[in-house]
């Protein structure tokens, strides 16, 4: 096991980067410390798989560092650096038993014949192929088959760290849940440093102790699940996080008035002082759906709002509701009235994020 750290990494398939976008990975500096269970989320094409294949040496960064325990690993090749990867589609022996498939690893490295036979069985019992041992490879099912593959990173006892590049991708739905629930419990097993790849928020969250959500080759905010969910930190983890997801106001300040377009919002003073500070234009308030408060009557603080559609989803309903020029998501819960043409909507100040420039700034009432 080992904490692994990029030291103001970067990497760019250019041979003549002309600025940051031109970069795969920005320059970033980040530490998964040992034995966690992490998660890398974010969209395709932002840089996920670019960075896990840096860290297992199948790729050399442009710039920066990758440490395992503080010592500089960039000149190792993969096999020097202990770390098992599961890919998306299952890397396996198909001629082989799958205690062969297992038990390679083991051999490879010249381990007695004793403790293959004994990490195998052990490992094979976590992952439910007991009874598979015997078979060939190649008549496996899909998720038979990536357990397999699972199981050839996690029988070495000196692996550094497992690295998953969306390896549930082509598991059938219904077993995704089971397979998810099982890395879990290997991880409390084994204890490894595992950092799982995927571009869905309920296999990250499921998961992971801490989520890195990436953008744009960076990482733009690392938290738990919940710190994701209630306080993010960049306007894309408020979109991306969350079904549906964050909503926003591009606000301005006019004399004493915080207008979203022509709707003055009623906002904390200590908010509008924040405004006020902000030397940009590009200024937002975000707000989940969860967290509106809606109501068919006037009540202190709240604006009137159009409601343009309710959603039906069995134990709430999301509604569709324009304010101004902005149409909003707001979820109300089951039992609670749903006003059927116009709606009065509260923003409760400790649940208001002011985004400057895409990034979140505290301000006095957080």
């Amino acid at each position: 096991m080992a904490e692994i750290t990029l030291k103001s990494l970067a990497h760019t398939y250019l041979a003549e980067p002309m600025g940051p976008e031109d970069y795969a990975i920005r320059e970033m500096d980040h530490v998964w410390q040992q034995g966690g269970a992490y998660a890398l989320l974010g969209p395709s094409g932002c840089g996920k798989s670019t960075l896990l294949n840096i860290i297992s040496g199948l790729l050399q960064p442009s710039s920066g560092e990758v440490q395992f325990d503080g010592c500089n690993v960039n000149a190792l090749p993969p096999e020097e650096r202990n770390i098992a990867q599961v890919f998306q589609f299952p890397v396996v022996y198909d001629t082989m038993s799958v205690y062969d498939n297992l038990a390679f690893p083991l051999r490879n490295v010249k381990t007695p014949e004793s403790r293959v036979h004994e990490r195998v069985m052990e490992v094979a019992d976590v992952l439910e192929l007991t009874a598979q041992l015997k078979r060939k490879a190649r008549n496996l099912t899909a998720d038979e088959k990536q357990k397999v593959s699972m199981g050839r990173g996690l029988v070495r006892e000196d692996v550094t760290a497992i690295l998953f590049d969306e390896p549930l991708t082509v598991i059938d739905p219904q077993l995704k849940w089971k397979l998810r629930r099982k890395l879990k419990e290997i991880h409390r097993r084994f204890n490894i440093t595992m950092v799982y790849v995927t571009h869905d928020q309920l296999e990250a969250s499921t998961f992971a102790d801490k989520i890195a959500v990436m953008y744009q080759g960076q990482v733009v905010q690392f938290g738990t699940p919940r710190e994701l969910f209630e306080r993010p930190s960049h306007t894309f983890v408020g979109y991306f996080i969350g079904s549906p997801g964050m909503n926003f106001l591009d606000v301005a300040l006019r004399g004493e008035a915080v207008l979203a377009g022509d709707v003055s919002l009623p906002v904390s003073g200590a908010l509008r002082d924040a405004i006020a500070g902000a030397r940009s234009s590009n200024v937002k308030l975000g707000i989940r759906p969860e967290f509106i408060e809606v109501h068919a009557d006037p009540v202190a603080g709240s604006v009137m709002a159009d409601v343009e559609d309710a959603q039906d989803l069995g134990t709430y309903r999301i509604l569709s509701l324009r304010l101004g020029e902005h149409v909003l998501k707001a979820r109300v819960e089951e039992g609670r009235v749903v006003p059927r043409r116009t709606a009065h909507l509260r923003f409760p100040d400790n649940r208001l994020g002011l985004y400057v420039d895409d990034f979140r700034v505290e301000i006095g009432h957080e």
